[in-house]
């Protein structure tokens, strides 16, 4: 479902940014060198600079070399605003205040400070960037109010403020701007960063999911073929018919555990896809009772399971699967029960041994009373399991009912 949203086209990718935002500087190592954008903004700089001079006429200087110069300066600079964005917006605000002060026209050369201003927002200095402009509003009043009359072209007036009030204006207007941008940078990538975190607990999530279904289908598995496996060999020379019974159970067992462990495997190579094989739920438990005996253990089994979820009736089941395994392996009883309840909303199990524990692991990892645990807080249940008073053991799991039955 990600990977058909993903296709939908572009507003998906432009809510968390556009294409080529993320290389503003994000990239691994220093960020790249930006030349096109260098080169055309030098060229219509100076391009631009040539036409209003012609329609300023002889109000301002005409364009010399050192006017070209400055000019070039200014847009040259460019090419290092995103590695050293305070130097450059410091340095093209400089460049464009000699070429006003020496009373060059008025034109595009402003576009080389707008353009250092906002890397320099952008990268975060964002008072560098706003002392830079300031000076820069500064250095053009006192220009234009009071050094004027030293300073070329020769019988220049003093200028209005009504004019400084649109130079105002508009330093203020590309620093709100830049400021805008860096505002929804930064909100992107901490959607960005919201979007990986979530990718990452969702795997985490489905790893633990998986390693949990293979544990309880290997640990219950394995178990019965461990058992079986000690009763062929103890009946291998004296009871052959019963060492063959035992080899019997081993291979449908572990036929069993093949198709189980092949479906858990099937969902890593076609993620989304649906199961080719329903999840097991409460419905099986005469077959977990089947298998239980064949291990030697006789389960009595009390109630009848309500329609459930399926995820609630797979987790039930494993639950049942689990705490049964643990008797096989680890207690000296060769009786359980299981005893099934529901009241109100909440489904009720348990499991009792009569003991005594034998300490014996049968290969088992430690991890089943954890594994119970984990499925049942996922569903909002709880699990107990400890000694019972009268001996024995007892696991008790808690799962509320999350959907009805025709769900």
């Amino acid at each position: 479902m990600d990977e058909q949203r993903v296709r939908g086209g572009p507003p998906q990718r432009w809510r968390h940014g556009p294409p080529w935002w993320g290389r503003w500087g994000e990239g691994e190592g220093a960020p790249r060198w930006p030349w096109r954008s260098t080169v055309v903004v030098t060229v219509f700089v100076l391009v631009g600079s040539n036409f209003a001079a012609h329609g300023q006429g002889g109000e301002r200087a005409a364009l010399d070399p050192f006017a070209r110069v400055l000019l070039l300066v200014a847009g040259v600079l460019l090419l290092w605003r995103k590695r050293y964005p305070v130097a450059v917006v410091f340095g093209t605000a400089g460049a464009v205040m000699v070429y006003l002060g020496a009373g060059y026209p008025y034109g595009p050369v402003f576009l080389t400070v707008a353009l250092a201003c906002f890397s320099a927002i952008v990268a975060g200095h964002r008072r560098a960037a706003w002392a830079a402009m300031g000076t820069l509003w500064a250095g053009h009043v006192l220009v234009a109010h009071w050094l004027y009359q030293w300073l070329p072209p020769s019988g220049d007036s003093a200028a209005s403020w009504g004019d400084e009030l649109v130079v105002a204006t508009w330093v203020v207007a590309i620093a709100a701007v830049s400021e805008l941008f860096r505002v929804r940078r930064e909100q992107w990538a901490r959607e960005r960063a919201e979007r990986a975190e979530a990718a990452r607990r969702r795997a985490d999530e489905e790893r633990l999911r998986i390693a949990q279904e293979l544990h309880d289908v290997l640990a219950h598995s394995i178990s019965v073929i461990n058992v079986q496996a000690g009763v062929g060999l103890a009946l291998l020379d004296s009871d052959p018919e019963q060492a063959r019974t035992a080899l019997t159970t081993i291979k449908a067992q572990s036929k069993e555990a093949l198709g189980e462990v092949r479906q858990v495997l099937d969902t890593l190579r076609a993620p989304g896809d649906a199961p080719r094989a329903p999840a097991p739920g409460l419905d099986r438990l005469p077959e977990l009772v089947e298998q239980a005996a064949s291990a030697g253990l006789t389960v009595d089994v009390d109630g009848d399971p309500p329609r459930l979820a399926p995820g609630t009736d797979l987790a039930a089941f494993r639950i049942v699967q689990e705490a049964l395994t643990n008797v096989v392996r680890h207690s000296g009883s060769r009786h359980a029960r299981v005893h099934l309840a529901h009241d109100g909303d909440v489904l009720r199990l348990r499991v009792d041994d009569d003991g005594p524990a034998t300490g014996a692991e049968a290969g088992g990892s430690g991890n089943g009373l954890a594994g119970m645990r984990e499925r049942a807080a996922a569903l909002g249940g709880t699990i107990e399991a400890g000694p019972r008073p009268d001996g024995g053991f007892r696991v008790l799991a808690v799962l509320p009912l999350t959907a009805s039955a025709g769900s």
